[in-house]
């Protein structure tokens, strides 16, 4: 067990609240850190005002150079950031390791992305009277950032609300979920040591009350936000900044038509539906297959997804872990039975044990079904049938979220179909809606949210654009 204080704009400090961090699958003491409370919230905004000014200032190499600091400080302590990342968040070590690998990737591309923060000429002598005029247009910061950021990706998910921010010489203060601020504060330590300025960084811990009060502080220019659609539209209406992200729920749906490969199309389909016990907002929670394919697939999925390994997280041999909470697991245990008592059929798993649930798939539901309408953030499935192409889009759209779907097709006029007709963010093309890499947009739009990540595109949610006009006559 460690003692992790807060980071506080450059300096380690604890306050008079700990908190304590804890297993998902034992319960076992991970660590200790500390809540902040208004002063510590006072001060990593002053702090994050004045650094603000100085980072505006400074060379492009020098930004680009701390995040290539920080992705080779993470390099060198994988091992320890992803056995961090599977205690406190019940991520299989397997996943986690992949997962500090993004980070690391996040900021190599936030590196490089700093040296891109170009501008451009524009004649302005388009009408008589501004002749020998020129505009300079260059991305500019807008200053202090607030990220908010949830459990399931407590490295990779803090990397991309950081590494944009300091590309684009912004300082910003982040408040890490509370079931898994020891990685956050963990990269702290590395950041710290890639020689950032005092202010540029800060990560607070802290109850609902207190961010909400610092959300709703002008000083705040920018606020960033990762997590369920009710906060995040909550934030919304208490911000005193316009320019907010939103990156919220799904409850990703994907297609598989008759001309699929179906033995790709399982193998892909049991990573998205299953991995990190379905705690992803891009979860495959809703399956169409085709009518032709159907009993095919489904054998297939079935027995793929009975041989997954629950159990500890920090067991090389597990696939799927423990939900972050029992309330969490008792909730999806809950949507499963109202399924089997509204007429749907249990495939495989369904049952919980503690804070794991078997991995499940389900057949016979309606779209009534809080399995299928709602974000289940858990390893459970839903597998239909569909006769139609456009009928199965038609289902897929059917949904309150719209983040990423996935279309398993060999029909390129039903690629840009899918492309065209599907409300969602992102349409994967013969690949899980699971799929993200992390320098590609990603965002959805309804209940998902709105505003982009991926590092160039939080970036440009970062900046704003600022003109100078030269008279050269």
């Amino acid at each position: 067990m460690k003692d992790y204080p807060l980071f506080l704009a450059g300096r380690w400090k604890k306050t008079d609240t700990p908190l304590e961090v804890r297993s998902p699958y034992d319960g076992n003491l991970c660590g200790v850190t500390y809540l902040a409370g208004p002063e510590e919230f006072e001060e990593a905004i002053e702090k994050a005002e004045a650094a603000f000014k100085k980072m505006q200032q400074l060379p492009t190499y020098q930004r680009a150079g701390w995040l290539q600091k920080i992705a080779e400080g993470i390099s060198e302590r994988t091992e320890e950031f992803a056995r961090t990342i599977a205690e406190e968040a019940g991520k299989p070590l397997k996943d986690a390791r992949t997962e500090v690998k993004r980070a690391i990737n996040t900021f190599r591309i936030g590196s490089e992305e700093a040296k891109r923060l170009e501008g451009e000429v524009i004649p302005l002598d388009t009408i008589e009277g501004s002749e020998n005029r020129v505009g300079i247009v260059m991305p500019v910061g807008v200053g202090p950032v607030l990220g908010i950021t949830p459990f399931n990706f407590p490295l990779n998910l803090v990397a991309h609300k950081v590494s944009p921010a300091l590309a684009s010489g912004n300082p910003i203060i982040v408040k890490p979920a509370p079931k898994a601020p020891l990685t956050s504060l963990l990269l702290a330590e590395v950041a710290l040591e890639a020689g950032l300025p005092e202010g540029a960084l800060s990560v607070l811990p802290a109850e609902p009350d207190v961010t909400e009060r610092f959300v709703s502080d002008s000083r705040i220019k920018k606020l960033t936000f990762t997590g369920s659609a009710q906060v995040g539209f909550h934030l919304v209406k208490v911000s005193a900044t316009p320019r907010i992200t939103l990156e919220l729920g799904g409850n990703a749906a994907m297609v598989v038509d008759e001309s699929a490969d179906v033995g790709f199309a399982v193998k892909r389909a049991v990573v998205g539906a299953f991995s990190y016990a379905g705690q992803v907002c891009i979860s495959l929670q809703r399956l169409y297959v085709h009518k032709s394919r159907f009993d095919d697939f489904l054998s297939e999925f079935v027995e793929a997804t009975a041989s997954l390994k629950t159990g500890d997280p920090l067991d090389e041999a597990t696939d799927v872990g423990p939900l972050i909470t029992e309330d969490a697991a008792k909730r999806v245990e809950s949507w499963i039975e109202e399924a089997k008592k509204g007429g749907a059929k249990l495939l495989t798993g369904g049952r919980r044990e503690g804070n794991i649930i078997e991995p499940t798939v389900i057949t016979d539901t309606e779209p009534s079904m809080k399995v299928c309408c709602e974000e289940v953030f858990g390893p459970v499935v839903v597998v239909e049938s569909f006769e139609d192409f456009d009928e199965a889009l038609s289902r897929v759209n059917d949904s309150s979220y719209g983040l990423q779907a996935g279309v398993f097709t060999k029909d390129v006029n039903r690629a840009f179909r899918a492309f065209k007709v599907l409300e969602v963010g992102g349409v994967i093309i013969n690949d899980i809606p699971t799929y993200r890499v992390d320098h590609m947009p990603y965002g959805g739009v309804k209940k998902s949210g709105f505003g982009k990540e991926g590092v160039r595109y939080a970036i440009e949610e970062m900046t704003e654009l600022k003109l100078m006009v030269l008279n050269l006559s």
